[in-house]
């Protein structure tokens, strides 16, 4: 369909005018017997039809995701606190944390420490502080993503994977008769490798989070960095928890509704 000229010239005056007129509006003189017929152009496109929603839960409110409370992430600091407390108010301790839960390698039974080791720190507070930071803040991302469960299996799972690790891999010739692996080292970079791995994995779909993964890397160089420096921090167990965590990473989406 040809399309009507962007305007006609009066023979009379010269002037420009819209070819929706008949007569110059300038001079008076008729520029064509009848206008052109308006182009009404195509039938307009039918709505795309409006998707089903799921039922709003008590606590959500239309259009906003709800702000849930990042309580396994709470109650995973609170524990370690608590073990720290109850070594501080018994300086008696037999082996000092090793009553608490911790691993003296070699291991030759007692596998449950190997859970129980993530929580305990002894008198490394300055490593206590950073593990526990960490977990604050990557076990709270994990936990509004994918919920309380999520949070605690990555955390669990990465440190008894870590702790498992060390247990294998130091070997006692190298580190004297007996050495300590104690801290959340695993478990912290566990919830870091977890969240990092499905935080890429969503940007590659073509959706921004608007990730500070300068601060990321910062922390996780921190982590590694203590796992080296303090002798009861394994970077075996550092290595062990983030492998962990980058795996749950993966299958995380595959379990949970988010």
């Amino acid at each position: 369909m040809t399309q009507p000229d962007l305007f006609v010239v009066c023979k009379n005056c010269g002037s420009e005018v819209s070819p929706y007129v008949t007569e110059c509006p300038y001079c008076g003189q008729r520029v064509r017997k009848r206008a052109p017929k308006l182009d009404k152009g195509t039938a307009p496109e039918r709505p795309p039809r409006r998707m089903r929603l799921p039922r709003l839960r008590p606590d959500e409110i239309e259009g906003i995701a709800p702000d849930t409370r990042p309580y396994a992430t709470v109650a995973l600091i609170v524990v370690s606190l608590i073990t720290t407390v109850v070594f501080a108010a018994d300086p008696g301790l037999d082996l000092g944390s090793i009553d608490l839960g911790s691993i003296l390698v070699p291991l030759r039974d007692e596998p449950w420490r190997w859970l129980s080791a993530s929580f305990v720190y002894e008198r490394e507070l300055g490593y206590q502080f950073v593990a526990l930071t960490a977990v604050g803040i990557f076990g709270t991302l994990l936990e509004r993503r994918f919920g309380w469960l999520a949070a605690a299996v990555t955390f669990l799972l990465a440190g008894f994977a870590g702790n498992a690790l060390a247990v294998v891999s130091e070997a006692p010739p190298l580190l004297g008769d007996s050495s300590v692996v104690l801290g959340g080292n695993g478990g912290a970079l566990g919830l870091l490798s977890a969240w990092l791995v499905n935080d890429r994995r969503t940007a590659r779909r073509g959706i921004e989070q608007d990730s500070d993964l300068l601060g990321v890397y910062v922390v996780a160089a921190v982590l590694v960095l203590l796992s080296v420096a303090v002798q009861q921090a394994s970077i075996a167990a550092a290595a062990g928890g983030a492998a962990a965590g980058a795996l749950l990473g993966l299958v995380l989406p595959l379990f949970t509704r988010r």
